[in-house]
């Protein structure tokens, strides 16, 4: 086989590993990614529940990454400190870890069990939740595979008569070794994958065991200047933890490096295997750094905070966040197709505007002062301001000459930016007086009831997406899957509405205290809910799939 086609074959491997393990991730988020920010916010302020939530989050997610910008999104929140931040952090390197140790046994079996039970289970629901776990059963599926295909592909290299030269150079040069595992780490965007990579290779004798622990090194460099680079234009806020964990872990690697080095330790002690002796590396590495930085965490905070303090300007010359261009061009009007395109463009931005209000309202059912209140408050003024805008701008519009069709979607985008304004006013004038009530009353909603809240809301929020990609694309598939949805939610209210009196019957306090607004917020999600759904109704029935009361059956 030639170099080139084993080449071919390798980077299809690991196409297939980044591919899988985003899969998994992306399953967990949907499914999941509610319960586990509610989990990781309740544990942050005990220092020790804050490693041991990292290390689950980061196992669950297959991401230390991705806990880093979550945690670093709390703490630019106020939701957690800085200091516990870092140490959840710190926990997720462990848990990321971890994940290679388990993923380096041998669970071929794994590989038909996860595609098989994970395509039925996605094929055989509609309901978003089991078709995220059969999701997440083919990623893992897939990412068993991937590795399989990582060791098969690399077989061949080890009759290559180049390797062996190559690997001598770096075995040689250990710096640029370690940089240049680092440079594949970021370009990975995953620091399992590339261990995992390592890990292959090592098993098939094609990377000695110095060398593989010096690269594992670097592959903590580069998954320590992931979540700083992906930040790098966030509040400052958000951007301290994040910079805390490149100096902790990317400092740390350029040390460790150092002594390793200098000392030239035996390896042996770490595993009987190269493969082992690497992950075992990894691993100690990063409870190195997690002992390491409970003493230094004050420390590393304020030189974090300095640091990105010292890169914000203190006065920009203006906010870009306050600047506003409008896509309402007058001298489109003449022509039909080009004013309903600038229309488009705008009620898209109001689609941005009201996700985001959705997105922050239930966080702010957790941590809210006056200036978060203020803030949300604000968003919905710039959304009438569009409201009335594009209503004025389509209705000079209409005077022109428009097609049926034109005339057709003229109405649809008026409709769709209604229904956006009264999303706006429900959030505004509804579900933030509920926040304010429950922060004046320093009221607590029990586990069982906020998880009911915060799965709702996240049911929403996804069909808030599907309704504003509907609004472009106007798929009718997508249409129809948000309008069943609707049917969904209206049996997810019923059963929360049925566990909260149940928990008011057993005479929970926190219950009874949050009863009103707990069944309030449900009912204006709901309402949320079929205002958006009600906005891809002109595609179906464009289509012919809406009868005068409800989908027809196929």
């Amino acid at each position: 086989m030639s170099g080139s086609v084993v080449l071919l074959h390798l980077a299809g491997a690991v196409a297939l590993m980044l591919y899988a393990t985003r899969m998994v991730r992306t399953g967990v988020e949907r499914a999941y990614g509610d319960v586990l920010r509610h989990r990781l916010r309740a544990t942050m302020k005990n220092p020790f529940m804050a490693v041991i939530t990292g290390t689950a989050l980061a196992i669950a997610l297959q991401s230390s990454t991705a806990v880093t910008l979550l945690v670093g999104s709390f703490a630019g929140s106020g939701i957690v400190g800085g200091m516990a931040g870092q140490l959840a952090v710190r926990g997720a390197e462990i848990g990321s870890a971890l994940v290679v140790k388990i993923l380096s046994f041998n669970l071929t079996l794994l590989v038909p069990i996860c595609l098989a039970a994970g395509t039925t289970v996605f094929l055989a629901t509609e309901r978003r939740s089991w078709r995220q776990f059969g999701r997440i059963l083919v990623g893992i599926g897939l990412l068993v595979l991937s590795l399989e295909m990582i060791g098969q592909a690399s077989e061949p290299l080890r009759d290559s008569k180049l390797l062996p030269v190559i690997v001598d150079y770096f075995s040689g040069d250990p710096i640029t070794a370690y940089l240049l595992a680092a440079l594949m780490t970021w370009l990975f965007h995953s620091s399992i994958a590339a261990v995992l990579l390592l890990v292959a290779l090592a098993g098939r004798g094609l990377i000695p065991p110095e060398l593989g622990i010096v690269m594992v090194l670097g592959v903590n460099l580069g998954s320590s200047v992931i979540a700083p680079l992906l930040t790098r234009a966030s509040p400052p806020g958000v951007r301290v933890v994040p910079v805390g964990n490149l100096l902790m872990r990317g400092a740390g690697s350029l040390a460790v490096l150092t002594l390793f080095l200098s000392i030239e330790p035996p390896v042996a002690f770490l595993g009987s295997t190269v493969p082992d002796q690497i992950i075992n590396a990894h691993i100690a590495f990063n409870v190195i750094i997690l002992l390491a930085g409970i003493p230094l965490a004050a420390l590393v905070y304020r030189a974090s905070q300095a640091i990105v303090a010292w890169g914000t300007p203190a006065q920009p010359p203006e906010a870009l966040e306050t600047i506003e261009i409008s896509a309402l061009d007058e001298s489109a009007l003449d022509t039909p197709s080009l004013a309903l395109a600038n229309a488009t463009r705008e009620v898209v931005r109001v689609c941005e505007t009201v996700e985001v209000m959705l997105t922050r309202i239930i966080e702010l059912y957790e941590h809210a002062d006056e200036a978060d209140i203020k803030a949300l408050a604000a968003l919905d003024d710039r959304v009438d301001r569009k409201h009335a805008a594009i209503k004025i701008y389509l209705a000079k519009a209409t005077i022109r000459q428009m097609t049926e069709d034109e005339a057709l979607r003229c109405q649809e985008l008026i409709g769709a930016c209604v229904k956006l304004e009264q999303v706006g006013d429900i959030i505004v004038r509804n579900m933030l007086i509920h926040v304010q009530k429950k922060l004046a009353g320093h009221l607590q909603f029990t586990e069982e009831g906020w998880h009911e809240l915060s799965s709702f809301h996240a049911s929403v929020l996804a069909n808030a997406r599907l309704a504003f990609n509907v609004l472009i694309s106007r798929d009718a598939r997508t249409a129809r899957q948000l309008v069943q949805e609707k049917d969904r939610l209206r049996d997810f209210e019923k059963e929360a509405s049925h566990s909260h009196f149940l928990r008011l019957r057993e005479g929970s306090a926190k219950s009874v205290e949050t009863s009103s607004i707990h069944l309030d917020t449900i009912r204006d999600l709901k309402q949320i809910n079929s205002l958006l759904a009600s906005m891809v109704y002109p595609v179906l029935e464009e289509q012919g799939l809406l009868s005068d009361s409800r989908l027809k059956a196929l």
